[in-house]
């Protein structure tokens, strides 16, 4: 049988690539994010089924519960969705940001757990196993200046997921976290510096070979491909130039 996968954050970046990569592979996909616009553009290119929502309003996750148990259920949660908001040293942060970090990042996953765990629950049954994946971030393990919020956002996330992992002990759920470093995309720095290019593009000056949201996409099929017995708890994924996250080489990588 065909497994279904709901991919979160499918307009752009890490969810977009990984929306396309289970399309390659096989999977059924429902691609999930704030841009319905996108959403049908991937949709038409790739055969996603689009289904626009706002993952940080309660209604619209319980919406697209509803609407994933009438069309068939659900074998594999792929949480991407979240983000970072503002750079500011903790004494300068805006509690809006922090906020919206937290509902982004913690309590969207928590929503997507409880609405969507009897539908995966059902789906052992045909498949034996069925599967939470989320991808948090190293900003979850390292703490850095000017990362207060997203850092301890997706610390929450993490210690989310790792408690989920031990509630379901015994039951044939695998939970799997996937934790990048440096990713260039798109829009997720571009966003988080509220737009400023210059600076976005600063970022990645002289770091040879960023990973791209499709090396994400690949651990992340990689995964839930995997055999049913096997759980990737937990999988960090950088870029060789970045060997722990506060250490990043800018300029060739050349041996010594």
């Amino acid at each position: 049988m065909t497994r279904r996968a709901v991919v979160t954050g499918a307009s752009s970046g890490i969810g977009e690539a990984t929306a396309r990569l289970l399309r390659e592979r096989g999977w059924d996909v429902v691609g999930v994010a704030r841009r319905a616009e996108r959403l049908d553009a991937l949709e038409a290119e790739t055969g996603i089924v689009a289904h626009a929502a706002d993952l940080t309003d309660a209604d619209a996750v319980a919406a697209l519960a509803a609407w994933l148990d009438q069309t068939g259920g659900v074998d594999a949660l792929v949480h991407v969705a979240g983000g970072a908001r503002g750079s500011d040293r903790i004494e300068d942060g805006a509690a809006d940001d922090w906020r919206w970090m937290f509902e982004a990042n913690v309590l969207s996953s928590q929503r997507l757990t409880a609405a969507l765990l009897p539908q995966l629950r059902r789906a052992v049954d045909d498949e034996g196993h069925a599967d939470l994946l989320f991808v948090t971030s190293t900003a979850a393990q390292t703490a850095y200046p000017g990362g207060g919020g997203y850092n301890a956002a997706k610390a929450g996330e993490a210690m989310l997921v790792h408690a989920l992992r031990q509630e379901l002990n015994g039951e044939p759920l695998r939970v799997i976290e996937i934790a990048p470093g440096m990713v260039r995309t798109e829009e997720f720095t571009l966003n988080r510096l509220g737009g400023d290019k210059d600076a976005a593009d600063k970022l990645y000056e002289g770091v040879e070979a960023p990973l791209s949201a499709h090396d994400v996409a690949d651990v992340i099929a990689y995964a839930l491909d995997a055999p049913g017995h096997v759980n990737l708890d937990l999988v960090t994924v950088r870029p060789v130039a970045q060997s722990a996250q506060h250490l990043l080489a800018r300029g060739p990588l050349q041996t010594r």
